[in-house]
């Protein structure tokens, strides 16, 4: 049985819901560092693993107190009900902060990336062989993904399918970005931007009680291409976190080896100091989104000028990413004190 929740505890966890949806739609962030940085990372992957053949049958038996209280339905709810709040707010903040300020912002992430790499590491046993060598194939691995150059666009809806189980990635996996995914198998501005304001603009139409939409062939597209792809989410989201669960129950320090390393590789990808590759059409024209801005495929990363004044402001948003994570991780010793 889970411990009662204060409101206070359930406004946190509604913000770090917020937290991980804004950093699930950030490519090179992981949704998944947030959970594990904030403390709630298992109780969220055995919470999900809940969700299985016998939380079904507790629900059709009508069974519904028993069933919220197995699958720890308070503590899913208000952490899902952050990540919606966040893709339909704090995460238009953050495209907009990325597009005016984005060394500061990718300064911050990077900050907080090095946090959680101590957070994660400080109490590891680092000296063992074996979880030396899955740290060095994690860091490997992030390293890999971050160098791949991006495809084209599918609007496929059994690929988009594919993209929800990929895409979820983020939330399950500290330091493996399912929003860079997305962007490397060249879908993140169709399913994370696009469809996405496709929704927004829909539920505003409809509390105008504006219905027109329904003859707009382009939004019901996209409206399709979110439905595939949030169906897919949520097989994805189920199905790895019973294999986590399994994995973490048996082969703990492995894993946490490997998502040490996973962050570490992932370093690279949220590097400060890049610029924007722009998608071209094959005439060499720059493409836009739906809101007339350039599409984003990849950057091309090069090291800071010291002359230069925003590299020593760069240099302490990244100060205040690393304490953003050393306050997360104050509250979670304060809170296990309690």
């Amino acid at each position: 049985m889970q411990a009662a929740r204060t409101f206070k505890d359930r406004l946190f966890l509604v913000l770090k819901g917020i937290g991980m949806g804004a950093a699930n739609k950030v490519p090179g962030v992981s949704g998944g560092i947030v959970a594990f940085v904030a403390g709630f990372y298992e109780e969220f992957i055995y919470s999900l693993k809940k969700i299985n053949g016998k939380a079904f049958l507790l629900l059709f038996n009508g069974r519904f107190k028993s069933f919220f209280n197995y699958i720890n339905a308070k503590f899913l709810g208000l952490l899902f009900l952050g990540m919606i709040v966040s893709y339909f707010s704090v995460s238009k903040i953050l495209d907009y902060l990325i597009t005016h300020y984005d060394l500061y912002v990718w300064a911050s992430f990077f900050g907080m990336i090095i946090g959680s790499i101590y957070f994660v590491a400080k109490d590891f046993h680092l000296k063992s062989p074996k979880n030396l060598l899955f740290i060095l194939l994690g860091v490997i691995g992030g390293i890999v993904i971050s160098l791949l150059e991006p495809a084209r666009e599918n609007d496929n809806l059994w690929f988009v399918f594919f993209c929800g189980i990929i895409g979820v990635t983020g939330m399950t996996l500290p330091g493996l970005s399912g929003s860079f995914i997305l962007m490397l198998i060249g879908n993140y501005v169709l399913l994370l931007v696009d469809s996405v304001n496709a929704l927004y603009d829909t539920f505003i139409e409809l509390f105008k009680l504006d219905f027109s939409f329904i003859h707009n062939t382009e939004r019901i597209r996209m409206l399709k291409v979110l439905s595939c792809f949030t169906l897919g989410s949520v097989v994805g989201l189920v199905s790895l976190s019973h294999l986590l669960a399994y994995v973490l129950k048996h082969f703990r320090d492995l894993t946490y080896a490997l998502i040490i390393g996973f962050i570490t590789g992932s370093l690279g990808v949220v590097w400060p100091w890049k610029e924007k590759i722009l998608k071209e059409n094959s005439w060499g024209e720059i493409i836009m989104d739906q809101n007339q801005e350039p599409i984003v495929t990849n950057y091309s990363r090069y090291w800071p000028k010291l002359t230069d004044s925003s590299t020593w402001w760069a240099i302490f948003f990244i100060f205040v990413g690393i304490l953003i994570v050393v306050s997360l991780e104050h509250y979670g010793h304060k809170k296990m004190k309690l």
